[in-house]
């Protein structure tokens, strides 16, 4: 296993090809500018010493120096060995609601974006655990696969708005079974559903979502519940560039009003021995969960990791220092060595 410590200073092997054309060019003016004295062979034949072979040959050796110095700066690491990482965690899913209705201020900035705020806080204080998000509206997506890579639960997380769903409605027996399939199909009492929504729902939704939550906790999920907005209603604001331009209006004109259902919330924790958490501004309530899933029995899991990364830069530069002091020192001139060989050769023909 391997990897480069600083691979950012790849970008500098872009001036080995300038330092060609530089050299090229180089080479043509001082061709040009010697007819300009005379005939080429006989100007050769006046400089005799003169060796364009050794002038091409101090160009290369400077190129291989730069790459292996280019290398060195980069430092090459290596994983001496690989060892088993045992971690204890429990399995958690968090099922977002991307319906328009999570648009509305009455949590600041929005329901959406608080909710989000809130969840890249409870990535922060994660250890151990591993965290999967679906993304829900009229359909349910799988967002992020369950993983321990909190880097990139981030940068899923912050790519999340209204528009990721094509479907719209509130549709969270979808999204919960998404989650239970994301499980797999491992045993145990250390998986926990965390769903966040306003809950707006018709009736036979609000029933389906409760028989998926009793389908659940007959596999040992528990799944809870937080519930965000206000249950006196606000309207649905349209967002245009970042603008609020007016609300949702319905077919006979009406402002659309978006109000919190904590009842199915309630119906949905209960139903699989969750909890239920109004969210406010200030709370969104996921400490309490995360308090609530520090409780599961944790599965111990088992992963391999290179360690013990050992440095090899030193062998670049080292081949760098000696391309580069090989360079400084071949002289462009041909040698009374090349000379004689030169002679040998002619004599032995």
């Amino acid at each position: 296993m391997f990897k480069f410590e600083n691979p950012i200073f790849f970008y500098a092997f872009a001036a080995i090809p300038v330092c060609i054309a530089i050299y090229i060019w180089y080479i043509y003016r001082a061709k040009k500018n010697m007819k300009k004295l005379g005939d080429l062979n006989l100007i050769y034949q006046l400089a005799p010493e003169v060796s364009k072979a050794k002038k091409t040959t101090k160009f290369i050796l400077f190129l291989i120096g730069l790459s292996f110095l280019i290398l060195g700066i980069c430092n090459l690491q290596t994983g001496s060995k690989m060892k088993d990482v045992k971690r204890e965690g429990a399995d958690i899913m968090v099922c977002l609601d991307v319906s328009n209705s999570m648009l509305a201020q009455d949590l600041s900035p929005n329901r959406l974006e608080r909710a989000k705020i809130a969840l890249e806080n409870m990535i922060n204080k994660l250890q151990g655990d591993r965290l999967g998000i679906i993304v829900f509206a009229g359909e349910a997506y799988v967002q992020l696969p369950i993983t321990t890579d909190y880097g990139t639960a981030k940068l899923f997380l912050e790519s999340i708005n209204t528009k990721i769903v094509p479907v719209q409605g509130t549709n969270i027996a979808d999204a919960i079974n998404k989650a239970v399939e994301s499980f797999g199909k491992d045993e145990g009492k250390n998986k926990a559903i965390v769903v966040i929504t306003d809950g707006e729902n018709n009736e036979e939704a609000q029933a389906s979502a409760v028989d998926a939550a009793e389908e659940a906790a007959k596999k040992n999920i528990v799944i809870h519940t937080i519930g965000v907005g206000s249950e006196s209603g606000v309207p649905i604001p349209n967002i245009i560039d970042g603008v609020v331009s007016g609300y949702k209006k319905d077919n006979a004109g009406n402002t659309v009003v978006t109000k919190l259902d904590s009842k199915i919330l309630q119906d949905i924790s209960s139903a699989s021995n969750g909890v239920y958490v109004q969210a406010s501004s200030s709370d969104i309530g996921l400490d309490n969960i995360l308090d609530k899933i520090a409780e599961l029995d944790k599965k111990q899991l088992e992963s391999k990791m290179y360690s013990d990364y050992e440095d090899q830069f030193q062998w670049f530069l080292g081949a760098a220092l000696l391309f580069l002091v090989f360079e400084s020192f071949l002289s462009e001139r041909i040698s009374k060595l090349w000379k004689k060989l030169n002679l040998f050769n002619h004599a032995e023909a």
